[in-house]
């Protein structure tokens, strides 16, 4: 083989590698982002593909969703920075923008301004009010979660229920909403809280034996769920990346190609929100001392 021809060929090569790298010959940023695993994970994976192919398309960059076994595992990704946008409850988002200078709250849904737990029973349990699960098993949803853990908590206690003592035996964390009816709905548990939009999905198709499980009582509203963007994100994409980021979020009702993102959601749109709208939420988990 003629030498020259061998040099161009590793010249072109070694171009067309300079060329595919962004600045001082480091590759262009992904954008990784995650969600807390609060569903089973077929709808995880619907979720978060789908939307990160929609920012991937809108902002121009590759974006790539991480999955994790456990809520504390997406807090951890983002302080460590093998996550920079996820989908948190109010609790793991202050856990994990407190982790991370300069961390937002950028978007949520309109429900979770005015979000709800609910309060789930066995058939065969008669009670009419919260002080009725004295003495009975008990389920919480993932000890991170919001609205499968800390607000239920919050609310037992204010209707003077005490859950290290009061319950059968300490109260189980089944991991997820969906396993929290599922496990009152068999009889592993005689009651547990859940989130109110997870329990109306199954209810609306059909998947929960409303006959085996019935809702005791919902709770009053509180802000929930949000999408956090890790602080410094404006120094890896560019100036000016937050605000497209935000900006995305909050056009993708205006995108019907994408309405499946949307519905994967449970809702119609994403709204502007920020950090000062979860003060509550902190507040009550430091008084429960699951935050410092």
């Amino acid at each position: 083989m003629n030498v020259k021809r061998v040099v161009l060929f590793y010249l072109i090569v070694s171009c067309i590698g300079i060329m595919s790298c962004g600045p001082e010959g480091t590759e262009d940023p992904v954008l990784y982002i995650g969600g807390i695993p609060d569903q089973n994970t077929s709808v995880l994976v619907r979720r978060f593909d789908e939307i990160a192919h929609y920012l991937s398309e809108t902002l121009d960059i590759a974006v790539e969703y991480k999955p994790t076994l456990d809520y504390s595992a997406v807090v951890t990704g983002f302080r460590n920075g093998d996550i920079h946008l996820a989908w948190f409850g109010g609790l793991t988002g202050i856990q994990a923008r407190g982790s991370v200078p300069g961390s937002l709250a950028l978007a949520q849904r309109p429900q979770d301004e005015n979000f709800h737990s609910v309060f789930i029973v066995g058939d065969e349990i008669d009670a009419q009010s919260l002080t009725d699960l004295k003495r009975l098993s008990f389920t919480f949803g993932s000890e991170s979660s919001t609205s499968g853990h800390l607000m239920p908590r919050f609310f037992l206690i204010e209707a003077g229920l005490d859950p290290k003592t009061d319950f059968r035996f300490p109260p189980g964390f089944s991991g997820s909403h969906d396993r929290t009816w599922k496990l009152v709905e068999v009889g592993a548990f005689q009651s547990g809280a859940l989130n109110l939009s997870v329990w109306n999905e199954a209810v609306i198709n059909g998947d929960v034996d409303q006959t085996k499980v019935t809702v005791l009582e919902t709770t009053p509203p509180y802000y929930d769920y949000n999408w956090s963007v890790r602080g410094g994100m404006d120094d890896k994409f560019g100036q000016g990346f937050v605000v497209r980021l935000q900006d995305a979020l909050l056009n993708l009702h205006n995108q019907p190609k994408y309405k499946d993102i949307l519905d994967a959601f449970q809702t119609e749109k994403f709204v502007r929100t920020e950090n000062a709208n979860y003060s509550k939420i902190e507040e009550i988990g430091k008084e429960l001392g699951l935050l410092e």
